[in-house]
């Protein structure tokens, strides 16, 4: 591969204006939300569509788990894509390759093409969850990024909590291949104003390679883990020969991922970065916000449907709180952060509010009051919302600007990976529980096995909703892994530059923020002063 075109930071002329980065976010954020709503919107209608496309119910995890895997899959290529080439061009592509696999997943004939589309699909989600935050990091100082991160937390949150709500309303009232063909004009309008709004300059980079054999070895290893997880328990035992080979396969292969990184000269996923002790702490509690938040999302709509029997609209209806949680504390806390430059407090204060969430979840089943279940789930939801976007935002204090898109893209590959497994992992989990509990309801009260027995499905809805808990009750052990991780994060001052000082060290976790004068930076720095007034002191 020859010469490539790449960016460098409008700032380096001119900084862009708080309109200006506004403008370009809107079609950012757009593009954003038009992806995770692709996620969260089909969830209400999952059963509608299993039912009409005639599939088993393996199939239910697997039409969120396809899209999640090629999404975490993809997320590292897209991310190293953005270090290497015209950003831009980059997210227009994702765009367009996220509209083919809606218009093929809305027109499936059945499940397997579904399966396909999901994947399309993915790839495109992958693209747009690793350049998004790219660019943003690209085009605001990180001191300045927090109110800009709390704009994406807010979007984040409207999309996977009111998604149900949209996917419940579009698949009573419309039918649930809409649920599909409903992004399709979104994202052409991010398309169209990401056009028109954001404009990077050029510059000629040397010759560049990519690591394909790298991205080859990362997708095989984390497909058959995915494959294992989902499978385990259900065709095979979890202790069994098939467990042992798929295991075995998965690990060597991400082994071997490893051993070529190491010697690649551009990898995927850079090991001198997510080695560093910020981004290697935030990896780990990314992996376990993303088991804990996709997989007990996934199934909450389940839990309204088929254990409270309310419809596909109310069961979105009813996760309005936790948008409402994720809504507060991730705008709040993105506004504090650029206020007083102080990161930490509200990154370990979500992580000890999950963990109360997930505990209290815990707890439910087909008998607990919906108002408390709404209350539990909003708690869930302020934690979410105060960790997601503050991590990346840790991270991307720690590199250079050349390096925001690995970065960024590592978190949000092992996000979504700790999603995929989460929601294989915890389908698995729930699948058991509710075998058990069936079998022993039906045993006490001498029901026959008859799902068309009135007592027997009463026996059943209930198994599911005293099962849901223990989903929860897995998620509360991965919060507290989050906690105990983002509780060791160097607590680095946010830095008022777009790059780190030319004298910064290699290891960014060694370089703090810095003022024009060289000295720490403190809240008084850069308080109050726009992207404008700190490209101009720099």
């Amino acid at each position: 591969m020859s010469e490539t075109m790449a960016e460098t930071p409008p700032q380096s002329d001119a900084p862009m204006t708080h309109r200006e980065i506004l403008e370009v976010m809107a079609g950012l954020l757009a593009a954003l939300f038009t992806a995770l709503l692709s996620t969260t919107v089909v969830s209400t209608a999952l059963p509608k569509i299993i039912d009409d496309l005639g599939a088993s119910t393996t199939a239910f995890s697997w039409v969120i788990t396809t899209a999640l895997l090629a999404n975490a899959a993809s997320t590292p290529i897209w991310g190293k894509l953005a270090d290497l080439f015209n950003k831009k061009v980059l997210v227009q592509s994702a765009i367009v390759i996220f509209v083919a696999g809606s218009i093929l997943a809305g027109a499936t004939p059945n499940v397997e093409v579904l399966m396909v589309a999901r994947v399309i699909q993915g790839i495109g989600m992958g693209g747009l969850t690793a350049l998004v935050v790219a660019i943003i990091g690209s085009i605001v100082p990180p001191r300045e990024r927090g109110r800009y991160s709390g704009y994406m937390g807010a979007v984040m949150g409207v999309s996977m909590a009111g998604g149900p709500i949209l996917g419940g309303v579009i698949t009573d009232h419309i039918g649930w291949r809409w649920c599909f063909y409903v992004s399709v004009p979104l994202a052409v309008a991010a398309l169209i104003l990401i056009q028109r709004t954001l404009h990077l300059q050029t510059a000629r980079k040397d010759t560049v390679s990519i690591d394909w054999l790298g991205a080859l070895l990362l997708t095989s290893g984390v497909s058959i883990l995915l494959i294992w997880v989902s499978f385990a328990g259900k065709n095979y035992g979890w202790v069994s020969t098939s467990s042992a080979v798929y295991l075995a396969a998965g690990i060597l292969l991400l082994v071997a991922t490893v051993l070529v990184e190491l010697r690649a000269k551009d990898p995927i996923i850079p090991l001198q970065i997510i080695t560093q002790r910020t981004t290697g702490l935030a990896i780990i509690a990314s992996i376990a916000v993303g088991v804990g938040m996709f997989g007990a999302m996934s199934f909450l709509g389940l839990y309204f449907q088929n254990s409270r029997g309310y419809s596909p609209t109310m069961a979105g209806v009813l996760t309005i709180p936790m948008v409402v949680g994720m809504l507060l504390s991730s705008i709040a806390s993105g506004q504090l952060i650029t206020r007083f430059g102080k990161w930490k407090r509200f990154v370990v204060g979500g992580a000890v509010i999950l963990v109360i969430g997930f505990a209290l979840l815990s707890t439910i089943d087909h008998l607990t009051p919906i108002w408390q279940v709404q209350l539990y789930i909003a708690i869930m939801g302020f934690g979410i919302g105060a960790l997601m976007q503050n991590l990346v935002l840790a991270v991307q204090n720690t590199v250079r600007v050349q390096d925001i898109g690995a970065a960024s893209s590592s978190v949000a590959f092992f996000r979504t990976f700790g999603g995929a497994i989460g929601v294989s992992a915890l389908g698995a989990v729930l699948t058991s529980r509710v075998t058990d509990l069936v079998k022993q309801g039906a045993i006490e009260q001498r029901v026959l096995p008859d799902p068309h027995s009135p007592a027997f499905r009463a026996i059943t809805n209930a198994a599911f909703g005293d099962a849901t808990g223990r989903i929860f009750l897995v998620s509360m052990f991965c919060a507290i892994v989050t906690l105990i991780a983002v509780a060791f994060l160097p607590n680095k001052p946010l830095r008022t530059t777009i790059d780190m000082e030319p004298n910064a060290t290699a290891n960014g976790d060694q370089q703090a923020a810095t003022t024009e004068s060289g000295a720490p930076a403190t809240s008084d720095d850069a308080a109050g002063k726009t992207p404008v007034d700190i490209g101009k002191a720099h």
